[in-house]
């Protein structure tokens, strides 16, 4: 490294005994540094040296832009963060801040509300010259060698924080609320480069104007703890400088409430969408579309905490009035009937969850296009009430598409693909096809970890999809294994009564039952039937396969009395079910 750094400064200054008298005088001072703090060798002071020599020759946009990439992570540093914040429209809420950003950004190309690529090559093509960086010609992206960031550190010590503070600000401001392809795909960029800027940072400290930005690119790659500690800050700062009542107050309740519910936190996920809907009404009426989105996301709350006639009954008053108020084929209508159609599934009306499902399927491809997020989202759903009724096939077809389409769109490891990995591996395992089942599952459950965490329900719901699997599979112990884990963890995250709760206890009385330890798995589907029954009512699908379980289970005990009773039931309300 050392030998083409010195080539490089010695093939522009055009002098051998120049870079050597240079080099010389550096490498004192370097070595005088060296003695205040930890000892370096000779290898280390020759390439420090060097880079000395290179960076006192570079022109003050190039010095500029080698100390913002040395905030960032080393690699897929693009021109494209900078072009998009010198484009932004939006401001900082501090108007110093805001100077320092406009005074950079000048520095590297922009032109009053337009961008110079060529101002912006030309240094980087000065910083290559010297070999202080590299273009990633595949990925159309700079390098920075983590070495050479760690020497620019020691160039800036006494401006490290407030360099850090730009360097999110120019992301901050580079992010839009666009949600095409490939605003998506550059979001996805700068995760790596957020966390790096930001490490020595408290979320206090993160400006309040640009923090709701960062939040948007954490919640997108699912890294819901971070977005939490930007949102709670942004709500606890507009709070006190706006009220309790204003709307961006209420927007960033809301915001946090969603943050919230994807962490599994329901209970403070609800409080706090029921302060916001309340407020909203007041405030601008209960036909305004805020208040409505408020009652949405209350709904989808009381839908994932088991409130499911609670949430029916928000969720038909919502699309009634998106109809009313922005037509039948307006974006939020259509979330709003897909998100009935998913209460309509949890209620176990299939077909009234297809019918509206197909609808909104066919209106968001014309309205949004086939590749769009929201076009993708109501292709699953749909999928998911064909496996539902069992046509397997048409959920496989639609499911793949969206998997792959997803994968492209926002990679691997998001959680939207995640989530169609998991649905098809579901699908895969109800037509058989254990082993492609098995594959999948075990990618989404490890994925999921590393992202979410062990405790999170969508591990902990790949972890009993896996199980399930196992037990398709023969291998009860594995399955048995899995599901003590998982039924032990939802108890503690979200309560014994929680359907989810109840479904993993079903599955794991299901394993004794297929391993002969019947006294367990009677003991467990007495506790779920009871607790369907309560929350789902007698009709529902999931109540009517539990008391076939728990009679399955009396048979095999010999105790045919007991059995009777559930097995009667069941037939009466499949009779009913028929005849109407």
């Amino acid at each position: 490294m050392a030998v083409s750094q010195a080539g490089a400064f010695i093939h522009l200054s055009s002098s051998l005994s120049k870079y050597l008298k240079l080099y010389h005088q550096e490498r004192d001072s370097l070595l005088q540094i060296s003695q205040k703090g930890q000892g370096q060798n000779q290898y280390s002071l020759a390439v420090y040296a060097t880079w000395s020599l290179s960076y006192a020759k570079l022109g003050l946009p190039a010095r500029t832009f080698l100390q913002l990439g040395s905030m960032l992570h080393h690699e897929g540093i693009s021109e494209e963060v900078f072009k998009r914040a010198a484009k932004s429209k939006k401001k900082l809420n501090d108007p110093e801040p805001q100077k320092e950003v406009v005074r950079v950004l000048e520095l590297l190309g922009k032109n009053g509300s337009k961008w110079n690529t060529l101002v912006f090559q030309t240094i980087t093509s000065e910083l290559q010259s010297y070999s202080l960086i590299d273009f990633d010609h595949q990925n159309h992206s700079y390098r920075i060698h983590p070495l050479v960031q760690y020497w620019s550190h020691t160039t800036i010590e006494k401006t490290q924080y407030s360099l850090q503070k730009s360097m999110a600000n120019i992301i901050g401001l580079s992010i839009s609320w666009e949600f095409n392809a490939h605003d998506y795909q550059f979001r996805r960029t700068l995760v790596s480069h957020i966390v790096s800027c930001t490490a020595s940072l408290k979320p206090e400290e993160i400006n309040m104007s640009i923090a709701p930005n960062l939040a948007l690119v954490y919640k997108e790659q699912g890294q819901w703890k971070n977005a939490e500690a930007l949102e709670v800050v942004v709500m606890d700062k507009t709070k006190q400088l706006l009220g309790e009542d204003h709307l961006k107050t209420l927007i960033s309740m809301g915001n946090l409430a969603i943050t919230y519910g994807n962490l599994g936190q329901w209970k403070n996920a609800e409080a706090l969408q029921i302060v916001v809907m309340d407020k909203m009404k007041r405030l601008l009426g209960e036909d305004h579309s805020y208040t409505l989105i408020s009652m949405g996301n209350l709904a989808i709350t009381y839908q994932n905490t088991g409130q499911l006639k609670d949430a029916e009954a928000l969720k038909v008053i919502v699309m009634d009035k998106m109809k009313q108020l922005l037509g039948e084929d307006h974006p939020d209508t259509l979330m709003s009937m897909g998100n009935l159609a998913n209460t309509y599934a949890n209620l176990g009306q299939w077909k009234d969850a297809e019918a509206l499902e197909v609808v909104v399927m066919d209106k968001t491809k014309q309205l949004l296009g086939e590749d769009h997020l929201d076009t993708l989202m109501s292709m699953a759903n749909l999928a998911d009430t064909y496996r539902n009724i069992g046509q397997w096939k048409n959920a496989e077809a639609l499911e793949v598409v969206v998997m792959d389409k997803r994968k492209q769109l926002l990679g691997e490891d998001h959680p939207d693909t995640l989530m169609s990995m998991a649905n098809l591996a579901i699908t895969y395992g109800n037509i058989g096809q254990w082993k492609n089942a098995e594959a999948l599952q075990i990618v989404v459950m490890d994925k999921r970890k590393q992202l979410l965490g062990e405790d999170h329900p969508d591990t902990l719901m790949s972890m009993a999809n896996l199980a399930n699997t196992y037990g398709d599979l023969g291998q009860w112990k594995n399955a048995e294994a899995l599901e003590m884990v998982v039924m032990d963890k939802m108890k503690q995250l979200l309560g014994e009564d929680h359907p989810n709760t109840l479904k993993i206890m079903g599955n794991l009385a299901n394993t004794y039952r297929n391993l002969g330890q019947w006294k367990n798995a009677e003991a467990l589907e007495v506790v779920v039937m009871d607790k369907m029954k309560q929350l789902l009512g007698e009709d529902h699908p999931d109540t009517l396969t539990a008391m076939e379980n728990l009679a399955e289970t009396y048979r095999c005990l010999g105790h045919k009395e007991k059995a009777e009773e559930p097995e009667a039931l069941v037939m009466d309300k499949h009779n009913v079910a028929l005849v109407s």
